[in-house]
């Protein structure tokens, strides 16, 4: 499964869309600012770590480290 396709989770989904999800060092930082370890940087990119997926705390750092539309948290849940 590639970065950028959506994974399943029970609350969230996290897209990485192209070309930020195959950008080394945008993957380092995603991996560097996520409190909850959902990202990891690879020799190709980043790479979402679908066991975290639900540990996220919705801090978007991750948005914020990004280039603007680059990471997308989809709630799967009303508030």
């Amino acid at each position: 499964m590639s970065a950028t396709e959506s994974i399943d989770s029970v609350f969230i989904d996290v897209e990485v869309a192209e070309p930020a999800a195959s950008d080394v060092e945008l993957a380092k930082k995603l991996e560097e600012v996520c409190p909850v370890s959902i990202f990891r940087a690879t020799d190709s990119g980043t790479e979402i770590v679908r066991g975290q997926l639900d540990e996220c705390v919705l801090c978007e750092l991750c948005v914020e480290a990004a280039p603007a539309g680059a990471v997308t948290i989809v709630k799967k849940y009303e508030q």
